[in-house]
């Protein structure tokens, strides 16, 4: 149990902010291509209030952080926050700006990857009682938001990577896939219960934390 507890201490914000900042940088992407419902609606927001959900942000990850403790180690972690609203209709050009708006999410996993891995840097200058945590949570920073970030790019609907897929696709194909949408969870679902979500993102996963390590010199 107190291992369980030490492994809250350090994911407990480096989880909400990776979820809750991907929330928000769809929103404030949203707002910039011309659709004001997230704004309106205080979702355009750093503030993780807004964006938590009871299930995603807090009890899925809290359950798959307590299996990976029990498995030794071994696990899935990730979580979900509040769907951000978007009307897409209010783009000023819809097919196009979906594009940005999607990949907004992914790209602020990727940023709060870069900073976690700064805190990492950090530590090392620190007296070791600060380094140790700090470091840590730097490393559960890089690893939750590289998995988001793969996780998101999956090209299922109505994941961020599906949404992305529609946009470049041709108009008759795009509308095609975008008909996957409603069993977009259902699918993602099924390869998390067969184990094949993990043995499609860990190899992209691994790549993306070997390759924010070596860009800050670790």
């Amino acid at each position: 149990m107190e291992s369980f507890i030490q492994a809250v201490a350090v994911y407990a914000l480096p989880v909400i902010f990776a979820i809750t900042l991907h929330e928000a940088a769809h929103g404030y992407v949203a707002r910039h291509f011309g659709d004001n419902t997230a704004y309106a609606l205080g979702r355009v927001s750093l503030n993780p209030l807004r964006h938590i959900d009871p299930v995603g942000t807090i009890a899925v990850p809290l359950g798959l952080l307590l299996i990976s403790k029990l498995l030794g180690g071994a696990g899935f972690l990730f979580g979900w926050a509040k769907p951000v609203p978007v009307n897409f209709g209010n783009l000023r050009r819809p097919k196009r700006d979906m594009l940005w708006v999607a990949a907004a999410g992914p790209g602020a996993n990727l940023a709060m990857a870069f900073f976690w891995a700064l805190m990492i840097r950090l530590a090392m200058a620190l007296p070791e009682a600060m380094a140790v945590p700090l470091s840590l949570m730097g490393q559960a920073g890089v690893q939750i938001n590289i998995v988001l970030m793969v996780l998101n790019l999956l090209p299922i609907p109505p994941l961020d990577g599906g949404r992305i897929a529609v946009s470049l696709l041709p108009a008759h194909a795009a509308y095609r896939f975008s008909m996957i949408e409603p069993y977009g969870f259902t699918i993602l679902l099924a390869l998390l219960v067969t184990g094949l979500l993990g043995r499609i993102l860990w190899p992209f996963v691994e790549f993306g934390e070997r390759l924010v390590y070596f860009i800050f010199g670790f």
